[in-house]
């Protein structure tokens, strides 16, 4: 999963930065409204952290500028608590709003929240034949068994589980799995989808010649 956070405090951002990828999540970062809005624009994010003060566009405008072009879901994240603003923020099309200071395990559940709506799942388990995907500790399981994953190989699995029945293209599993300081020129999806299949059986994923990858 692919997270954009917008942030000017630099502190912040890179401690932020860090504790999501050590979640196993690929990150990319802003530290103005305008390179964010660039970013969340053009690209593909399963959520978007967003704080509400910040130079050039503040986080209602950025908002404000995004709705109409893209509809990921947005955590924002500000030291201003007061109800006027949280209701600005929501109204703003903001998904969920936390407050400064914040607890880490509290801010990784919401984000959690906020991609299994995303796509569609009322559960944190994704049940796919004999194999179990625990979204919240980020654990496979094949016959009741854990299978241990690499943080990319598990984060492929996840993304396909979220899309299972429908084909994914390798550039869109490009722009889920790896963050912009990541060759995506490489054959790294390659070699992580055949690592899958040896751990969790060769016709988990399906390849579609000419189009991508999917779970059936």
């Amino acid at each position: 999963m692919r997270i954009l956070i917008i942030e000017d405090d630099p502190l912040l951002l890179r401690s932020l930065a860090a504790n999501l990828r050590e979640e196993n999540y690929a990150v990319d970062t802003a530290s103005d409204g305008e390179d964010g809005l660039f970013k969340a624009s053009n690209a593909d994010y399963d959520c978007i952290v967003l704080d509400g003060m910040l130079p050039v566009f503040d986080g209602w405008e950025v908002l404000k500028r995004l709705r109409p072009v893209k509809g990921t879901p947005v955590l924002m994240l500000t030291a201003r608590d007061a109800i006027p603003d949280r209701v600005r923020g929501l109204d703003a099309g903001a998904d969920d709003y936390l407050t400064k200071p914040f607890d880490s395990e509290e801010l990784l559940a919401r984000l959690r929240a906020l991609i299994r709506r995303g796509s569609g799942q009322a559960s944190n388990l994704i049940v796919i034949g004999e194999v179990t995907i625990d979204t919240a500790a980020r654990m496979v399981t094949r016959h009741g068994g854990p299978v241990q994953l690499t943080p990319r190989e598990y984060g492929l699995v996840e993304y396909l589980a979220r899309n299972h029945g429908a084909v994914v293209t390798r550039t869109e599993l490009y722009e889920h799995l790896f963050d912009e300081e990541d060759d995506t020129f490489s054959n790294l999806l390659d070699v992580h989808v055949s690592n899958v299949r040896k751990k969790l059986g060769h016709e988990f994923i399906v390849t579609r010649r000419g189009h991508g990858y999917c779970i059936e």
